[in-house]
């Protein structure tokens, strides 16, 4: 994994929008119509080469395949894991209708999901455990590497990474029938998924470990304390580092965040509280929400918590919590103070979260947020002329 040595680097998250053609398809698929297994197999094709070639156009150094053929960051396991068959159709946001951010805000979530309602959005398919799991995805990912490495060979880029989902996330989103305890249930996930992240790091790739679980379990869970999350996810670490046992750290990057894009988001739990946590994963560097507005302060934190060394974190500068693009200045004076606080060469500027979880998704529109990635290359450029010693209007705030 290639580190800032003499500029600020700078990525993203993975996700991002699909094109029109392709986001009717997977819509239409997601919603049960028959499809074309060949057209949307070309239309995917096509998509990978375009967001590749656009991230490098614009400047982005390490990229993804922005997740083109993937119907969601979770869901698209059940296509790769046994053990699983289709259960219920779960509405979508019912997870959240006990969380804290619900009970503070009953009204605006109510509104919310009428709003979402009424631009058709679809619940989510939930699978069932009934069987041993296994991975069987591998065929389906070499399809993926294909594609991404031949949409690479005419970018200019530094490198390439790819989002894959941890077991603490597979084993929320669906049901277990099967195993007699969810630890088992869990231990049994990371087994089958570690199939897929060597074979990512075997292809080439970075893999990014996606994890929202970690932060977000606090929110969905308002019976449990700070100190009960913390257990919580300590054993989902557990689990993930089981899974990543004998992969270089240095071909790891860990994501984190909320799970809200468009929220008050009181009760997101503070960075100050897990990030021992995020640290004992066993990856070379660590991605989470540093842009919106509940979390920008938080930059601070690592002005007291010792990196190790070697290892690199990946802020959120720009954020898709709002369609508000970031001045490049902004984004530089961020990128400067988490050098500040750990290192020029131990920052990557990256983004709070992806800008489209959902192959269905559509919250941000796609020239916004290619104006946002705009936005981060220009103020790391901004952030690299102070930092590396030429002249910049741009001081630490």
């Amino acid at each position: 994994m290639k580190r800032s040595t003499d500029r600020i680097l700078t990525t993203h998250v993975g996700s991002l929008p699909r094109p029109p053609k392709l986001f009717a398809m997977m819509k239409a698929k997601h919603e049960g119509q028959a499809t074309d297994p060949a057209a949307l197999a070309a239309e995917v094709q096509n998509a990978v080469a375009e967001v590749v070639r656009r991230q490098s156009d614009t400047g982005i150094d390490v990229v993804s395949d922005g997740e083109m053929g993937k119907v969601g960051f979770i869901p698209y396991v059940n296509e790769r894991l046994a053990g699983f068959e289709p259960g219920s159709v779960a509405a979508r946001g019912s997870a959240w209708a006990n969380s804290r951010e619900t009970r503070a805000f009953p009204e605006f979530y109510d509104w919310q999901s009428r709003q979402a309602g009424a631009a058709g959005n679809a619940g989510a398919l939930r699978w069932v455990c009934t069987g041993p799991i296994s991975y069987r995805g591998i065929e389906e990912f070499q399809k993926e590497a294909a594609l991404f490495r031949a949409a690479l060979e005419h970018a200019r880029v530094e490198e390439a990474f790819v989002p894959a989902i941890s077991p603490s996330n597979v084993a929320g989103w669906e049901t277990n029938q099967y195993y007699k305890t969810e630890e088992e249930f869990l231990f049994a996930i990371a087994e089958a998924m570690r199939e897929e992240y060597k074979a990512i790091v075997d292809a080439g790739f970075l893999l990014q470990i996606d994890d929202p679980a970690l932060a977000t379990y606090y929110i969905l869970h308002p019976e449990a304390s700070v100190e009960d999350c913390r257990k919580w996810a300590i054993t989902r670490v557990d689990a993930l580092n089981h899974a990543i046992r004998g992969i270089p750290e240095d071909k790891i990057r860990y994501h984190t965040c909320y799970s809200i894009n468009f929220g008050p988001r009181v009760h997101d739990m503070e960075l100050k509280h897990f990030v021992d946590i995020i640290l004992r994963v066993q990856a070379g560097a660590y991605s989470f929400e540093a842009a919106n507005p509940r979390h920008e302060h938080e930059w601070r934190v690592w002005k007291t918590v010792k990196l190790p060394e070697g290892k690199s974190i990946l802020p959120g500068v720009i954020t898709q919590s709002t369609v508000l693009v970031e001045h490049p200045e902004l984004v530089a004076e961020r990128i400067l103070r988490f050098a500040s606080a750990v290192g020029r060469e131990n920052v990557i500027a990256s983004a709070d979260c992806g800008f489209a979880s959902f192959a269905t998704s559509f919250e941000i529109h796609p020239t916004v947020v290619w104006a946002k990635l705009r936005s981060l290359v220009e103020g790391a450029k901004l952030a690299s002329e102070q930092l590396w010693g030429r002249a910049s209007s741009v001081t630490v705030p």
